[in-house]
């Protein structure tokens, strides 16, 4: 019966590994395997297309730790929580995106019960999720600048910008305007109350939006040297 040795299995098994490497850019995946759907949104949409006829005995990567069918769950709330994350500390970050919710499920309570009418009632949300949403879409540019270099000048050319680098923006802007407040206030209810401002089109995060906009167009002379 044929036995390998300790080192030819050694170096089999190594081999298999660096093959492995090379051909799946450091995933323990092959690249034929699915990533998983875990929303449960998601999982109806196909069921009602039909599509899940098509992936349902496709091998399947796992979920990784922070994705959950839980109904609480939120992936622009999750990636929040990992920009607000230092130094690897993300039960700090994850407490502070939860108290900055409280805080603006407070505020806005305090709106609610200093209107008059019910008119005025039904105009404030009471969702800090929804605030938030509204928030980082009202937040993000449509346009960056570019430095770009002709004839040994640079110039700041406007360019589209992309919607994930948008989203990243938006969400980093707002992590700044909250950390710019005075000595007593703490970061998350700053925080709160930019997101307050952001979802009604104001405060500093949209000003800051405009700012790159109103750049963008005294540059747009420079645009065609995008192509150029």
């Amino acid at each position: 019966m044929f036995s390998l040795t300790r080192n030819q299995l050694f170096r089999t098994n190594l081999k298999v590994l660096s093959n492995a490497i090379q051909q799946n850019g450091m995933s323990q995946y092959p690249s034929y395997y699915i990533k998983p759907v875990y929303i449960k949104e998601s999982q109806n949409d196909l069921i009602k297309s039909g599509e899940v006829q098509k992936i349902a005995h496709l091998p399947t990567r796992a979920a990784l730790n922070d994705q959950t069918c839980s109904l609480s769950y939120d992936p622009l709330v999750n990636l929040m929580v990992n920009y607000c994350m230092r130094q690897g500390n993300k039960v700090l970050a994850r407490g502070l995106v939860q108290q900055c919710f409280e805080n603006i499920k407070r505020l806005q309570l305090e709106k609610y019960h200093k209107c008059q009418s019910e008119e005025e009632k039904n105009l404030i949300n009471l969702n800090p999720k929804d605030i938030f949403h509204k928030a980082v879409e009202n937040c993000k540019p449509l346009l960056q600048l570019m430095s770009i270099k002709r004839g040994g000048v640079r110039y700041q050319v406007p360019v589209p910008i992309t919607d994930k680098r948008a989203q990243f923006l938006s969400m980093n802007w707002l992590i700044q305007a909250g950390k710019e407040k005075d000595g007593n206030v703490r970061f998350h209810l700053q925080l709160a109350r930019e997101l307050i401002d952001a979802s009604n089109n104001t405060g500093k995060v949209i000003k800051k939006k405009q700012d790159l906009h109103r750049q963008c167009e005294a540059n747009k002379a420079y645009a065609h040297y995008r192509w150029s």
